[in-house]
């Protein structure tokens, strides 16, 4: 049996972000923290469907002390109470900090495909970002763009396999390609 996953971005994928100086952001507040419709039961049908879920996510608001990782681990504590994810996957660094874990580079997604013996180009990647797509890209996966944000998307860089509104969308395109992949 082939192990697959669906990695997925934390904000704005699976909780709502929040607005700041005019741009979707991180909740940095656990009373912020709002999980979106309909995330509970696209979760479950990806694991009814045979997909790990892992989710990775860039959180630089703990490297530059706009939040704590008390903050953090209580955020993925109320994730978990709610959602069936089977793993959890964070980078508190800033870009400048040059590690291997911060997407868009594929740090996360290669850790826990060793662990998780998930094969990449069998996997898909969902974020609301550049960064997510590349991230996913970089690992060897098939990504969706959710939502309507592009931020500054860099010059030539792919752009993801299918877009949708919304992470059940997402899910929805996953297990239809899923499905005729299976058939062919």
């Amino acid at each position: 049996m082939v192990t697959r996953a669906v990695f997925l971005d934390r904000d704005g994928v699976l909780n709502a972000n929040i607005e700041r100086g005019g741009r979707p952001v991180a909740p940095w507040r656990l009373k912020d923290y709002e999980i979106l419709p309909g995330v509970p039961e696209a979760i479950s049908a990806l694991k009814r469907a045979g997909f790990v879920t892992v989710v990775v996510t860039n959180q630089p608001d703990i490297a530059t002390g706009r939040s704590t990782r008390a903050i953090l681990d209580a955020m993925h504590d109320k994730l978990l109470r709610y959602v069936a994810i089977d793993d959890i996957r964070v980078c508190p660094h800033v870009d400048g900090d040059a590690c291997a874990c911060r997407k868009p580079k594929p740090g996360m997604l290669l850790e826990a495909a060793a662990d998780h013996a998930i094969v990449l180009d069998r996997s898909w990647l969902v974020g609301d970002r550049w960064r997510d797509i590349a991230a996913g890209h970089a690992a060897g996966c098939r990504s969706i763009l959710v939502g309507d944000w592009d931020g500054d998307v860099p010059a030539g860089m792919r752009p993801a396999h299918a877009r949708t509104k919304s992470l059940p969308e997402a899910v929805a395109v996953i297990l239809r390609e899923d499905h005729l992949q299976a058939a062919g």
